[in-house]
């Protein structure tokens, strides 16, 4: 049996991944919150620093060894690595298996530190949704920030895990002035984003070095849309409050 809970490297990692969802098909994507195979292949692939085609190819690669409608790669000879996690991996069973690559998802994405929502992991719906508005979201910014007008020749450092209310500061090159992009991911064409109290009160201190970057529409094309000084643009933010309840246990000893 393998070690469900060993790190994986980059790559065996969306490797499994592609063995999971050729393996268990719809069952799996039910499994793992997605609605369709084009959903799955672009979450999972920015989620995982691969790409929605890689992702594809590795799931194609290998349809033939499983009974599912597609013929896959029925042609070409299994690569020597995907060989590798098929012969380690494709006896798990459905649990088993979701649990390693839910495990991989989440040892990429980690927890924001401005992340104030809990994550429901029992709840696939949940998972997949956390997966948009984190690691997929931030991951597309990554791919796409060199190619971006308003970042092109910036330096980018990644703030995810500090808690300084924003994912990524980037360094021009001929600046002390850093520009702070807040990341946030949505499944449809269209939805709602939120600011927490910390990411509110850096974009107003920070005006027009303050950008919200949203990635929308993973369910189908991926896209994004930039907000420069978001609290002072046409976005009609609402403030809302929400009460939480802790609840702790405690005993006398």
């Amino acid at each position: 049996m393998p070690n469900v809970s060993a790190a994986m490297a980059a790559r065996d990692r969306a490797v499994l991944t592609g063995l999971y969802l050729s393996k268990f098909d719809a069952v799996g994507l039910a499994a793992l919150g997605f609605a369709s195979f084009t959903e799955a292949f672009n979450v999972l692939g920015y989620a995982l620093h691969a790409s929605p085609a890689s992702l594809k190819n590795y799931r194609d690669e290998f349809d033939p060894y499983f009974p599912n409608p597609r013929q896959g790669w029925h042609k070409r000879e299994l690569r020597p690595y995907c060989k590798s996690i098929l012969d380690t991996f494709s006896g798990l069973d459905l649990d088993a298996m979701t649990a390693r690559v839910r495990g991989n998802l989440q040892d990429v994405q980690g927890d924001s530190a401005d992340d104030v929502e809990p994550a429901d992991d029992a709840d696939s719906t949940a998972f997949a949704k956390r997966l948009v508005t984190g690691a997929a979201a931030e991951q597309y910014f990554r791919a796409k920030q060199s190619q971006l007008t308003e970042f092109a020749g910036h330096e980018i450092e990644d703030t995810t895990q500090l808690g300084c209310g924003y994912d990524f500061r980037l360094h021009p090159p001929l600046s002390s002035a850093f520009l702070a992009v807040e990341v946030k991911g949505l499944a449809e064409k269209s939805g709602s984003v939120g600011l927490t109290a910390k990411e509110w009160r850096v974009a107003t201190d920070l005006r027009s070095r303050f950008f919200l970057f949203v990635v929308k529409n993973f369910r189908d094309r991926p896209s994004h849309t930039i907000h420069c000084d978001p609290v002072a643009g046409p976005l009609a933010f609402e403030r809302r409050e929400r009460l939480v309840v802790q609840v702790i246990w405690s005993a006398q000893v």
